[in-house]
């Protein structure tokens, strides 16, 4: 961004008002909030619930594919034989397995997951993550973003909605699995050393002449406060949440060697370093063909980087204060389309599908809701988005129906009012929200 862009940019946060933190007060939910950071696993495409949470052994082999459930640590919980490391640490989460909303479009079922609304009125709300990041800038005292995304957007909508860029997530791109997780922006090129990146700094500035030439001038200084506070990021402690290999290698075992299990890992040192929101945009889970053959890769990874998640947060007395949610925007449809050109795949299904809830005021060891025998509707306390939000808020100690700030200063709630009512607080463990 060059010296005009910036002050464009500045200029017109002033102009909507963005700038002013008048605007961001909201009353307190609770007195005093568990969740600290939030980490949200999402899987991008949707997860079967009957081979993650909600297995359904008795369903027969056109619906469950021939696989079944194991105990887990958790008496009369069971969970798929897909995830035999997650069922031992069933007492550190709780499921939810009556999820609806009907919806079997990305883009939709997406955005009102992450805002609790179906879209239209001419409004774009903001996700989940941008809010939160939002609300939690006063207690934030980083210099990273406030809401991180690992590696990628999700892409079906803009995830700041009205609010300002600053609440955009910035996705990391690059490969966390690599020998070096080299995040844009926050970690130097190639193989530069931080004495050769401060080297070319400097010759930079140097060549400066302009800036040289008017040093009072009001608008270069605010470009060099913008430029000295990146380099903070870059040169001091916050990027080195980024620097995996500051764990030893038998911790990045533990997590698995692949992307999604080193993006876990990764979310646990931006849990460290205070960072208020982190999305793991998982990919891959959209299975319409050959569906079990994909769980077969997909699912060991799953299993053993969340599995891992928990447990190492649970060992750092971190996990009361960090809040796991884990979901797609929809399930997979319990009956297998064996026909061509599907091949043993499944749909979009959002009639029914579960959700995983850990840490930040989440009790473990739970299940809240039923699915019938074959999966397909829920039977028993049927839980819709804006209930789910709605308690992710408020564990968040963020009031969801206080006010949201927006460029034409209109009333809008964060959730709508009606979601309160239906909060899931079956899941909250003592001490928790109320």
């Amino acid at each position: 961004m060059n010296r005009r862009d910036f002050l464009k940019l500045m200029g017109g946060c002033a102009a909507l008002g963005l700038l002013n933190p008048d605007l961001f007060s909201l009353s307190p939910a609770r007195k005093t909030p568990n969740a600290r950071s939030v980490i949200e696993l999402w899987i991008w495409g949707g997860p079967c619930h009957l081979e993650t949470f909600d297995p359904k052994p008795g369903a027969g082999a056109e619906y469950n594919g021939g696989y079944g459930d194991i105990p887990t640590n958790v008496p009369g919980i069971r969970i798929s034989e897909f995830l035999p490391k997650l069922a031992r640490q069933a007492d550190k989460f709780s499921i939810i397995r009556s999820l609806t909303h009907g919806i079997n479009a990305h883009e939709t079922a997406t955005y009102l997951m992450q805002t609790g609304r179906m879209p239209g009125g001419g409004i774009t709300y903001p996700a989940i993550g941008a809010v939160i990041a939002m609300m939690k800038r006063n207690d934030y005292k980083g210099k990273l973003p406030p809401y991180i995304a690992l590696t990628t957007n999700k892409g079906r909508f803009s995830e700041n909605g009205f609010l300002s860029d600053v609440y955009k997530p910035l996705a990391t791109g690059s490969n966390p699995n690599a020998a070096r997780f080299q995040v844009d922006g926050f970690v130097p090129p190639g193989n530069l050393s931080q004495k050769q990146f401060a080297d070319r700094l400097k010759f930079a500035r140097d060549l400066d002449s302009l800036g040289a030439s008017l040093p009072g001038h009001p608008e270069f200084q605010a470009f060099d406060r913008a430029t000295d506070d990146a380099l903070a990021v870059i040169q001091g402690s916050d990027a080195q949440a980024f620097d995996l290999n500051r764990d030893s290698a038998e911790m990045r075992d533990r997590y698995g060697r692949n992307t999604f299990g080193q993006c876990c890992l990764a979310a646990r040192r931006l849990v460290e370093a205070g960072v208020p929101y982190i999305t793991i945009n998982a990919q891959g889970w959209d299975t319409h063909k050959r569906h079990f053959e994909s769980m077969k890769r997909l699912a060991p990874q799953f299993d053993q980087g969340v599995a891992a998640l928990l447990e190492d947060l649970a060992e750092k007395k971190l996990l009361d204060s960090t809040l796991i949610w884990c979901t797609g925007e929809f399930g997979r449809k319990p009956r297998i389309d064996l026909g061509e050109p599907w091949n043993g795949g499944r749909n979009h299904y959002g009639d029914c599908f579960s959700v995983m809830v850990a840490g930040g005021g989440f009790a473990g060891g739970r299940v809240l809701g039923e699915s019938d025998a074959r999966g397909e509707h829920p039977v028993r306390r049927p839980v819709h988005p804006v209930d789910l939000l709605w308690s992710i808020y408020e564990l968040a100690g963020i009031d969801p129906a206080g006010k949201m700030p927006n460029p034409r200063r209109l009333d809008l709630p964060i959730l709508p009012v009606e979601g309160g009512r239906n909060k899931i607080r079956e899941l909250y463990r003592e001490g928790g929200a109320g």
